[in-house]
């Protein structure tokens, strides 16, 4: 599994893109058949950065508001992982 996370916007946001928060789970085709669902972990994720997403077992989006917890929420996703080991 691959989990991403991005803080800050692009320059076309109006306010810099400060505090918004990107998420990006991809799950491969034997982590899906072995119980993964990327879907669930990113909406489980972007809920610490204050937001919300979901997707397919194999690939998910998410964004969120909180920048300054980027980094508990991919701990998070992590364990979430590890879980499933």
């Amino acid at each position: 599994m691959i989990i991403l996370g991005s803080a800050g916007g692009g320059a076309g946001d109006a306010d810099g893109g400060a505090g918004k928060v990107s998420l990006l789970v991809s799950a491969a085709e034997d982590a899906v058949k072995a119980g993964a669902h990327a879907g669930n972990i990113v909406k489980a994720v972007a809920g610490i950065v204050g937001g919300g997403g979901g997707g397919r077992p194999n690939m998910a989006r998410a964004g969120g508001r909180d920048a300054s917890k980027l980094d508990e929420a991919l701990a998070a996703g992590r364990d979430a992982v590890a879980s499933l080991a």
